[in-house]
């Protein structure tokens, strides 16, 4: 079977984070009730960062690791968001254009909730499994900004969407997809996709969110035993508990996985709460660690803990992860593939720890004007220029490049790199 996966994964967290502790304390919320939210920091989108300007930036680091002739097989360029700003351009032709990407190129953009991340690498991964141009590339930028503001009416919401808030994060996952699988390589066939119609969230606006958390919660569950159990119809002999040395979850909050984990080993297994809490701390915990810090990317969460375990695991020997996905609506998919202790050293060239510390901490106020500010830059926007100096103390923080947005003119963006 021909070898294929991702060559090389990158994250990119924004540029400023919030201490979600000291959110709930300034929202009210109940602490004891937060504390099983599993969050530490949250990312937040500055009003000259957008999906376009995040996605570059988790990008750019992968297009300059590649030689020119490398570069120029880059023939897919697959954006996946729920968070575009157009109803017909693709953002994907803003990002080929300021990556300098060969123009012999497919742009096209994906939108299906959470799960439009795995759907782009299923897609390129498909791709490049045809042959139809051997040694081609794609490259998959899942990309999103979090809405946390609910719609409002309607007895569906739940008091608990408040919680959202703290969980809700911005940021990009980039994954070049090809016939050299060097950080993460596909088990080719090895699928369970599980989907129905659900109305647990849904952007009815383009500017906000509304949704039922015990019913996304639901679901959620459903998904992960269903699409697994269909994953184990086509492996034969795959054993949730065994044949995973790590396993990575979409993530809205930790809290939220660990009570996923917990139940498929009860139900599965009858497995004890302490031997489930072990577990949990061995195969699932390393997949946390960068989504406690960025918080919930949408369709980048899977990319995020799936880069979390490669960056945080234990790599001795080659070893399988498990991976789920799942989008609101919904559609799910349990799939799988090898890391080798190779991969783990390649991944780190990135420096996506660093990178994550070198965010501007926001103060609560700070926090406040961004929200206000960044009203400016809605979905439909004509004219404006975000105001690059404010938040000044992000430039000082910045120890490499980023593009941001600099003007948007006539709905055209413009944007530009800033040192």
């Amino acid at each position: 079977m021909q070898s294929v996966g991702i060559e090389m994964l990158n994250i990119f967290g924004g540029s400023a984070y919030l201490d979600v502790d000291q959110l709930a304390s300034h929202r009210g919320l109940d602490k004891t009730r937060f504390d099983n939210l599993l969050m530490k920091e949250k990312s937040v989108a500055l009003p000259y960062e957008d999906p376009v300007s995040l996605g570059v930036n988790a990008a750019k680091p992968i297009i300059d690791a590649l030689s020119e002739h490398e570069k120029d097989r880059i023939e897919m360029l697959i954006t996946c968001t729920e968070s575009s700003f157009d109803f017909g351009k693709s953002m994907s032709a803003y990002m080929q254009d300021y990556l300098g990407l060969n123009r012999n190129c497919r742009l096209f953009e994906i939108k299906s909730a959470c799960y439009s991340g795995t759907a782009g690498l299923q897609m390129g991964v498909n791709f490049v499994l045809s042959q139809v141009s051997p040694g081609a590339k794609v490259l998959v930028i899942a990309t999103d900004i979090s809405r946390f503001l609910v719609a409002e009416g309607g007895g569906v919401l739940s008091e608990g969407w408040s919680f959202a808030e703290p969980s809700s994060g911005a940021g990009a996952a980039a994954m070049l997809v090809s016939d050299r699988p060097d950080v993460f390589q596909i088990d080719v066939g090895a699928n369970g996709y599980y989907g129905f119609e659900v109305m647990d969230t849904c952007r009815p606006v383009a500017d906000s969110e509304a949704g039922d958390s015990d019913l996304s919660l639901l679901s959620y569950l459903d998904c992960l035993a269903q699409s697994f159990s269909e994953y184990q119809k086509r492996v034969p002999g795959a054993d949730y508990r065994e044949s995973f040395s790590y396993l990575a979850f979409h993530t809205p909050f930790g809290g939220m996985i660990k009570g996923a984990h917990r139940t498929m080993m009860r139900k599965m297994f009858k497995t004890k709460a302490d031997a489930i809490e072990e577990d949990f701390d061995e195969r699932v915990f390393p997949g946390l660690v960068y989504c406690q810090r960025v918080g919930n990317i949408m369709g980048a969460t899977t990319a995020l803990s799936l880069a979390s375990i490669i960056g945080n695991g234990m790599f001795d020997s080659p070893k399988r992860i498990g991976c789920f996905s799942y989008g609101s609506g919904c559609c799910s998919e349990f799939f799988s593939g090898v890391v080798m202790p190779e991969s783990q050293a390649r991944m780190k060239t990135f420096g996506i720890t660093e990178k994550l510390n070198q965010r501007y901490r926001l103060s609560m106020d700070e926090y406040d004007a961004v929200i206000e500010k960044s009203a400016t830059v809605r979905f439909g926007t004509r004219n404006v220029k975000p105001d690059i100096g404010f938040m000044s103390g992000v430039r000082e923080s910045m120890g490499f490049p980023r593009l941001f947005l600099k003007e948007i003119k006539e709905y055209h963006r413009l944007y530009e790199w800033v040192q």
